[in-house]
């Protein structure tokens, strides 16, 4: 039987079923994510559009208010570590999945009491909330799955397994936006509570035909060895931290991390600013939902045509340039016209690409390296450098939007972006080309 998806994606027959389970463990992953994201940003700006939040003698409005609570965000993320590093020493792949997806079933369920009557600790904790799912179970997936793949399997099935994240954002932001105004925030939950039952029998599924080597070529099924010999009386905190500063490689990963968050964090921004400026009330979440939904579905599109088709045939340096060059120009747009339709079109270039061919391309970095720095300091990186990025971003903005009171001086903010980017193009090289040595050295092929 011919495989069906090699005329887009050339995936070997038999690494179609990992890649097929994958799939869906991605797209329910993404499908709640853009669910909750929705909700928690409408639920904080229309919370504080009208009061905002006073801190002393400082004022701010509801989209400079979020920026706070991105700070906070730096705090559960490093938590989010510590818990991570502890749990990876004993558990991984599906285990590991199976520890976070319970917990975030019990969450929902908590949540679908406290937000019948919202009030400012249930807005700030629902919000905090909705970036330690993506944080966690982004993280868990794409820890599962560099520990199953090689170098050269990652560049077939990554295309394909990437496309459930997009294909998941778009069912997920499409459903919200038909439905949120006739479901409550209450039947959310339970619409997340459904897909992480969901998730809890595919990681299951995956697991087995990975521990069972029905992979040819597959990873070795290195288990996790005892106390002393993996390291694991180290302090959990600082125990992937450690991996990533003994390794230019892996610096270079926090470098395309980091300013990416940089970038991204003062692009939401500026989105975010723009529709409070232009928009009020139930026009806030609708406006949402229909820009993540068209963000979304570009996103399909380009992963579906072009990830694996610019991964495989111009390798994975090319695939990481596409994201900057996409946020330069729309940032260079919103410079020259900041109105509406330009402020919504910085959030499409940057997540239209960003979950599509910059999380495949992205991820395949890690799956050269040792299990240890998979999921240690992939967890480090992911949670407490994409933080602490957002948290200097949320200065930076801060500051430029205190110094430049009215609506305009939010273009100021896109040449810092583009100062930036130049930066981000160097670690862009540096880390292809270290890709590529790394994956010849493993006996694979990387460009």
């Amino acid at each position: 039987m011919p495989n069906p998806f090699k005329a887009v994606m050339n995936i070997r027959r038999d690494e179609l079923p990992l890649s097929l389970l994958m799939f869906g463990y991605f797209f329910l992953v993404i499908s709640s994510f853009w669910i909750l994201k929705p909700l928690k940003t409408a639920l904080f700006l229309q919370y504080y559009q009208v009061s905002g939040v006073t801190l002393g003698a400082i004022h701010l409005g509801a989209a400079q208010a979020e920026l706070l609570a991105k700070v906070l965000n730096m705090g559960v993320a490093f938590i989010a570590v510590i818990v991570f590093t502890w749990l990876s020493r004993r558990l991984y792949r599906q285990k590991l999945t199976f520890v976070f997806t319970a917990f975030f079933l019990v969450s929902y369920l908590v949540y679908s009491f406290v937000l019948q009557n919202p009030s400012a600790p249930g807005v700030w904790t629902f919000y905090l909330f909705g970036d330690l799912f993506s944080t966690l179970m982004v993280a868990t997936f794409f820890s599962f799955m560099n520990d199953s793949v090689t170098p050269e399997m990652a560049k077939r099935m990554y295309g394909l397994v990437g496309l459930g994240g997009v294909v998941g954002g778009v069912f997920g932001t499409s459903v919200l936006r038909v439905w949120i105004e006739d479901v409550s925030i209450q039947g959310w939950m339970f619409v997340n509570i459904g897909t992480g039952l969901l998730i809890l029998l595919i990681a299951y599924a995956a697991g087995r035909i990975v521990d069972r080597g029905k992979l040819s070529n597959a990873v070795p099924d290195e288990r996790i060895a005892d106390t002393k010999s993996n390291g694991s009386t180290k302090n959990a905190a600082i125990e992937g931290a450690s991996l990533v500063f003994r390794s230019p490689y892996l610096l270079s990963i926090v470098a395309i991390v980091g300013l990416y968050e940089i970038v991204s964090t003062i692009l939401d921004f500026q989105f975010k600013a723009t529709i409070v400026h232009y928009l009020s009330g139930a026009d806030l979440g609708t406006h949402l939902s229909t820009v993540y939904t068209i963000t979304n579905w570009i996103s399909m599109f380009v992963q579906f045509f072009l990830t694996s088709f610019i991964m495989t045939r111009f390798g994975l340096t090319a695939a990481l340039a596409v994201l900057p060059v996409a946020v330069l120009l729309a940032s260079a747009g919103f410079a020259a016209f900041p109105v509406l339709l330009m402020g919504s079109f910085l959030n499409t270039a940057d997540n239209g690409f960003s979950y599509s061919i910059n999380q495949s391309a992205k991820e395949t970095l890690y799956v050269p390296t040792s299990r240890e720095e998979k999921y240690k300091a992939k967890a480090f990186i992911d949670m407490f450098v994409q933080r602490f990025a957002k948290a200097i971003a949320v200065g930076i903005s801060l500051l430029i939007t205190m110094l430049f009171n009215d609506f305009s001086s939010l273009r100021y903010l896109s040449l810092v972006t583009v100062v930036i980017i130049v930066i981000w193009f160097v670690a862009v090289r540096y880390a292809g080309r270290r890709f590529s040595d790394l994956s010849n050295s493993t006996g694979g092929n990387g460009k």
